[in-house]
């Protein structure tokens, strides 16, 4: 059988929270549970939000919740040209164009559109889905645009990428509960989804000035690294069908996915980034045990009566 190997790849832009913790020690434990390996990617696509000191500070809370890697840790900043290769295999078939809408256009036309009396169609994120340059942009602006290479982004077609596919498209869906998995060591059971990426419309694969976008680097650097079994939370689950259409496209390999349950805060709401009561330096730095904390995240991360702040 082949050794699982499992990974935490999260973004150096913030610090993290409680949900990035959950997530991490899934992986970890998983891992350890079936003498497989665990290793740690920084997603940094994005050279100006990401920074040394962010990722220093992610280092340093994984080590304090007793969690160990592999080194070197794998940094998509270092990858870029590896990233270019894949987009020209797209575009060699002809997946691939240039759209130059702004946000701020696809938004007015959308409201626009809406304010007439129809509906239009949106990702599972909430996103309209993307119109098309010529149903909004005058010729004549088009073709300027065009001309001046103005900023672009360079979006999958999604209709013309359906029709490469020879059989439907779907993927291996874990159970959501990993910590019984890991403790009972069945990892066997799941259920095959139906992958549905055209709800997502012509997804962006990466822009101008930057050479990838984490649809593309995710499927790129999870076959790079070897990644059989990949855990993360369940707001990525629609995204995974994005994600089996590329490894498709780019003949990669598909690994066994499981979406578990987010942690929440107290008002219900996704944890984020800038709420900094639950990132994991301000629990350290209260002096919370770094062993509890672990322990009440693996019984059930939204149990009732948990604190974080229990020492």
């Amino acid at each position: 059988m082949t050794q699982t190997v499992f990974r935490f790849a999260p973004s150096p832009n913030g610090k993290l929270h409680l949900g990035h913790a959950y997530s991490a020690l899934l992986n970890f434990r998983a891992a350890e549970a079936l003498s497989g390996r665990f290793l740690v990617r920084m997603e940094d696509i994005d050279v100006v939000r990401c920074t040394p000191e962010y990722e220093a500070g992610i280092v340093e809370d994984l080590k304090w919740l007793g969690i160990g890697w592999e080194e070197p840790i794998l940094r998509q900043s270092e990858h870029f040209d590896d990233y270019r290769v894949a987009l020209g295999k797209l575009e060699t078939l002809g997946l691939v164009y240039r759209a130059f809408l702004t946000r701020a256009e696809i938004k007015r036309y959308v409201a626009d559109f809406e304010t007439g009396g129809g509906i239009w169609p949106r990702d599972p994120d909430g996103a309209p889905l993307y119109p098309g340059d010529a149903a909004v942009l005058p010729e004549l602006e088009l073709v300027a645009r065009r001309k001046d290479a103005a900023a672009y982004a360079l979006r999958l077609d999604m209709k013309a990428a359906l029709s490469q596919l020879k059989k439907p498209l779907s993927w291996w869906e874990g159970p959501a509960d990993v910590t019984k998995a890991t403790e009972t060591g069945d990892w066997s059971l799941g259920r095959d989804v139906i992958a549905d990426p055209a709800a997502w419309g012509d997804v962006v694969l990466a822009r101008r000035d930057t050479p990838t976008s984490y649809h593309l680097a995710v499927v790129v650097d999870d076959a790079r690294q070897g990644i059989t079994d990949v855990i993360r939370g369940k707001d990525i689950f629609p995204a995974t069908s994005v994600h089996r259409l590329l490894q498709v496209l780019l003949a990669l390999p598909e690994p066994r996915y499981r979406h578990h349950e987010l942690v929440l805060a107290e008002n219900g709401q996704k944890l984020s980034k800038s709420n900094f009561d639950t990132s994991l330096q301000s629990l350290r730095v209260s002096g919370v045990s770094a062993q509890n904390l672990a322990s009440k995240l693996l019984q059930g991360p939204n149990g009732p009566g948990y604190s974080y702040r229990d020492k």
